[in-house]
């Protein structure tokens, strides 16, 4: 089995970085710098790999594949990064996007296994979600069934806020758009929902919490 990334052991001097010091650390690796690299991998292959979780379910046999994946693309990525926002974040969304390809790579090969675990959903200011309503297993897994079918943006903004809990600028900020973009993003992605709930008599009764 390939090693993850997050089995590498920390760093051998010194207390493990902070948030806000690992900006200069993913400089560093961004200039291929060794240590950095190994510093950074440590520090955010846990939160990656949680995040490949939340797409693909614990169980899946891909998960780590995946994660590592992930932090080969982060690694591939750092150059480009702005700082616009925090390091976490950043290799979070790239761990989420990651995950959301292969999912969509891996429908065509085998069903995903999922988490017996409920999905919590951020508070939504606009109004009711329909992911409030999505917290079972098999809920889940329909509703990461209709974000395989939204335009990649729209699946994002959707997954970054409902099920990372990101906020609306902190969307903003990774996707370099306004707020205002990201609100309708998510809007639209909302109605997308809602319609796909309307015309799938089994996921309308299971968000209705009926399920068999």
């Amino acid at each position: 089995m390939r090693k993850l990334a997050t089995d590498l052991p920390p760093p051998a001097e010194g207390a493990p970085p902070r948030a806000d010091e690992l900006l200069g650390v993913a400089r560093a690796a961004a200039a291929r710098d060794t240590a950095a690299i190994r510093t950074l991998v440590t520090e955010l292959g846990g939160s990656m790999l949680r995040t490949v979780r939340k797409v693909l379910g614990p169980r899946h046999p891909d998960v780590e594949d995946v994660t590592q994946e992930a932090v080969l693309a982060l690694l591939q990525a750092l150059p480009s990064f702005r700082a616009e926002c925090t390091v976490v974040h950043f290799a979070n969304r790239i761990a989420l996007m990651t995950a959301l390809g292969a999912r969509r790579r891996l429908r065509v090969r085998a069903r995903f296994d999922v988490s017996d675990a409920p999905v919590e959903a951020a508070a939504d200011e606009s109004g009711p979600s329909p992911f409030a309503e999505v917290v079972s297993t098999r809920r889940r897994e329909m509703v990461l069934e209709v974000l395989d079918r939204m335009p990649e943006s729209t699946a994002e903004a959707l997954a970054l806020h409902f099920v990372l809990g990101y906020t609306v600028d902190e969307i903003a900020a990774l996707a370099s758009v306004s707020p205002n973009t990201i609100w309708s993003r998510l809007r639209l992605g909302k109605e997308s929902l809602r319609r796909a709930v309307a015309n799938n008599a089994k996921l309308a009764e299971l968000s209705r919490g009926r399920e068999s």
